[in-house]
């Protein structure tokens, strides 16, 4: 069973190499010099992609944010829903999650 202060820094891990990417994606995006129409289209559907897997990465940094303001709470790893204690085994797959099984939204 891990700790709190091991999930925590499990979680900040994640937030760094979050930001690091997407400061990558905003590198690559302002690096194009595209010189004839058919290198533009080709870049154009290669920022899609990198604007999609940014936009990914500034969803889980909130996710990752909202959790660590939980453990500062004292609240982390209680579903925020129904209060119940949110499994080890869900934690490993989704440490920043705010709901137990039960309380996950259902897709």
């Amino acid at each position: 069973m891990k700790s709190v202060a091991e999930r925590k820094g499990e979680l900040e891990a994640r937030k760094a190499d979050l930001e690091n990417r997407i400061a990558g994606i905003g590198a690559e995006l302002d690096s194009h010099e595209a010189k004839d129409w058919e290198e533009m289209a080709t870049e154009r559907e290669a920022d899609e992609v990198l604007e999609d897997l940014g936009q990914s990465a500034q969803a889980e940094i909130r996710m990752i944010e909202a959790a660590l303001a939980r453990v500062e709470e004292g609240e982390y790893g209680y579903c925020v829903k129904c209060g119940d204690q949110i499994s080890e085994e869900r934690l490993d797959l989704l440490p920043a999650t705010p709901f137990c099984r039960n309380c996950a939204p259902q897709k």
